[in-house]
């Protein structure tokens, strides 16, 4: 896990960042390869399942979704990576700027999010560094948070453990409309006074909501 490395990761140190890209990919392998036994199901709907197990990086949990979306990889992972789709039907996410392109696939990015429940979740900041590569017949987008001195005083700064998302086709995806497999893993170290069952009830609704942001995206594009 890179659970030794996190407090020491900073911008200045990402100018070869096929080491931590490296650990980074394995790490997300290892969440994907976890027996199903070691999950428990925090949260449902009609085509999307939440699981969480606790995590090993921080003091909360690490979360797992997974549900079917109508599209192929490559078009999916445009609209979750950073870039020029994300800000427009993301609901949680408020700004996004890359401050800084390193080798192709990997960038740093500085983005908000919006309060939640009724602003008990005040506003985050986040500072991520952020890697797509392939995987299997589909691809894999990943992110860590970095150190990062410049602070908006407006937000609370929060820290994303190695999270990812896995996009792969189905094997029928010959059909039109193409159907791929997303599953997403998070572990958001919000920081700042909340209560642990907010952070919970944020958590599992938010990715549940993402699928559908997602999907109604793709759908209207």
């Amino acid at each position: 896990m890179l659970r030794y490395m996190l407090e020491r990761i900073k911008m200045g140190t990402l100018q070869e960042p096929s080491a931590l890209t490296a650990r980074l990919q394995n790490t997300l392998m290892s969440y994907h390869s976890l027996d199903e036994t070691e999950w428990r199901v925090a949260k449902k709907s009609k085509d999307v399942t939440v699981w969480r197990k606790s995590s090993e990086e921080f003091r909360g949990y690490l979360y797992k979704s997974q549900g079917m979306v109508d599209d192929n990889p490559n078009r999916i992972v445009d609209y979750i990576r950073p870039g020029p789709y994300r800000l427009d039907w993301d609901s949680l996410m408020t700004a996004m700027d890359i401050i800084e392109t390193l080798d192709q696939g990997c960038c740093v990015m500085r983005y908000t999010t919006a309060g939640q429940l009724w602003n008990i979740i005040a506003p985050r900041e986040f500072i991520d560094f952020s890697y797509t590569t392939d995987y299997q017949d589909g691809l894999l987008s990943c992110g860590i948070s970095v150190e990062h001195e410049e602070q908006h005083q407006s937000y609370v700064r929060g820290f994303n453990h190695p999270c990812g998302w896995f996009c792969v086709p189905t094997p029928d995806s010959t059909t039109t409309p193409a159907q791929s497999l997303l599953t997403g893993y998070i572990q958001t170290d919000l920081r700042g006074m909340i209560p642990q069952s907010a952070v919970d009830t944020a958590m599992a609704s938010t990715l549940i909501n993402f699928y559908t942001d997602l999907r109604r995206a793709l759908k209207k594009a």
